[in-house]
């Protein structure tokens, strides 16, 4: 089975733990990266360029429309929910919070894992709020593949608790294992 996309949702100590899984990779990594990590609504696309820098695969903002495409990654801007349409393509709303927050990671999992099912790979990082547990447990049920970092190695253990909790993940992994198990999930699945 090939692995079409990645989503991946943090909240609290998010940026350095999506660091460390984005710097592992290469450029022209074979599936594209669709990330919410909750923000202040007055953030300015600091962390994507950020990580745009120091990361050999591509890092943007996501844009209104924009075709999704393997070897970028795509970043929630501030105050929008980051959808993705069944063209592959990306959608931001202003509709309301979901879990106190916008970009909410449910909103992106939700609609990611409708249009992969079976092809996509979910998230959780660190964060102090349930957010993304519903979303991963839908993925989850759709046939495709969860990853939860290790409470023990979160910053805040909050988020991946409660997605533990609500889904019966594939793997439970520190976080800096999961950037290697991702590098082999997507090699070995477009290797047959």
């Amino acid at each position: 089975m090939k692995y079409k996309a990645i989503v991946i949702g943090a909240s609290a100590g998010g940026l350095n733990a999506i660091k460390t899984i984005l710097t592992p990779l290469q450029a022209g990594f074979a599936a594209p990266i669709l990330i919410v990590q909750h923000l202040s609504s007055h953030s300015d696309g600091y962390m994507a360029r950020y990580l745009n820098e120091i990361c050999k695969i591509n890092v943007k903002e996501a844009d209104e429309k924009e075709k999704i495409l393997p070897g970028n990654v795509y970043i929630a801007p501030s105050n929008y929910h980051l959808l993705v349409e069944k063209d592959e393509t990306i959608t931001l709303t202003v509709d309301p919070k979901v879990n106190y927050s916008r970009p909410a990671i449910d909103v992106l999992f939700d609609s990611a894992a409708e249009v992969y099912r079976d092809e996509l790979i979910g998230i959780i990082l660190t964060g102090a709020n349930s957010d993304g547990s519903e979303g991963l447990k839908k993925i989850k049920a759709l046939g495709g593949l969860t990853i939860v970092q290790d409470p023990s190695t979160a910053e805040s253990d909050f988020m991946p608790k409660a997605a533990i909790k609500s889904t019966e993940v594939d793997y439970i992994l520190s976080l800096n294992k999961i950037s290697d198990n991702l590098i082999k999930l997507v090699r070995d699945t477009n290797e047959k």
